[in-house]
């Protein structure tokens, strides 16, 4: 009786931190309720006399049975929490119930458009990626849970970190003045356009050793062909690749508008740890 009361009473301290876990994994608040009812269903039955983090062993329940849902989702994809908003969030059938403030928040914390992209990540992507980056548990924690390694849960994360940043073409920064003309720079490269290439850039811009509009205009012209535009750390650039292995950043600086100085690197090891996300080409710079 007194492990029950003691078990009872650690539930309901983490429920909303198991709520949140499971609403972020599902996009549901009736699931995210299915969730951590089962969760409590398991953990009711266990033996918690060698439980010593009750926290992250009760993160650790829920989030393998969020990860059966959602392969259980992947068979019937009409299920899929994308195809509809994020619920309210509900009132959840543990011991003790979390103030209905809290609830409030947890509903509000989850965008519509996050929820969306999270349902293009598999089961494991998106399992490592919310617990990672969105609750900060280790990898080895995480690698615990799906019966892998470490390195692989990391993996995972990185890749589904990706994912979620290619929505980033609807962001602030994708949209911003600052990519409308570096696009447009590219296009004007691409197509040998001298003269819109000149009104682009500062009267005294810099590439490089080559200085002033027009020396840099006939730089570029007809060049940048396999340059595209992309977020490089969350800032709009372009890259050239080559057989798909990024070989050059280029990264502007604009002022009043126009585009002063263009730095090109090709330096793998710094090329290696960007994080970029390649954009669209935006029509309206053709």
């Amino acid at each position: 009786m007194v492990e029950e009361d003691w078990l009872t009473k650690r539930f309901a301290e983490h429920h909303t931190r198991l709520q949140a876990v499971a609403y972020k994994m599902l996009g549901s608040s009736s699931e995210a309720e299915d969730a951590v009812q089962e969760a409590w269903l398991r953990v009711s039955r266990a033996d918690t006399s060698q439980v010593e983090n009750p926290g992250g062993w009760l993160t650790t329940v829920v989030a393998r049975v969020c990860l059966n849902m959602l392969e259980a989702r992947r068979i019937r994809p009409e299920d899929s929490a994308g195809d509809h908003l994020p619920e309210p969030t509900a009132t959840s059938p543990t011991p003790e119930r979390p103030d209905p403030e809290d609830e409030a928040l947890l509903a509000d914390s989850v965008g519509v458009a996050l929820m969306v992209v999270l349902d293009t990540l598999t089961p494991a992507e998106r399992l490592a990626f919310v617990l990672h980056d969105v609750f900060a548990v280790s990898f080895g924690e995480i690698g615990t849970i799906m019966d892998r390694s470490p390195v692989a849960a990391r993996q995972l994360a990185s890749r589904a970190r990706r994912r979620v940043q290619g929505a980033a073409a609807e962001s602030d920064a994708a949209r911003s003045p600052k990519r409308e003309v570096v696009a447009a720079f590219l296009a004007a490269a691409r197509g040998g356009d001298f003269e819109a290439l000149v009104d682009l850039l500062d009267p005294d811009a810099v590439v490089g050793e080559i200085r002033g509009a027009e020396a840099v205009a006939t730089f570029f012209a007809g060049r940048a062909q396999a340059a595209r535009l992309a977020l490089v750390n969350g800032v709009p650039a372009a890259i050239w690749s080559h057989r798909g292995r990024p070989k050059a950043l280029f990264t502007f600086t604009l002022s009043d508008g126009k585009i002063a100085d263009i730095v090109i690197d090709g330096d793998p090891d710094r090329l290696d740890e960007l994080d970029i996300v390649f954009l669209p080409a935006d029509d309206r710079a053709r």
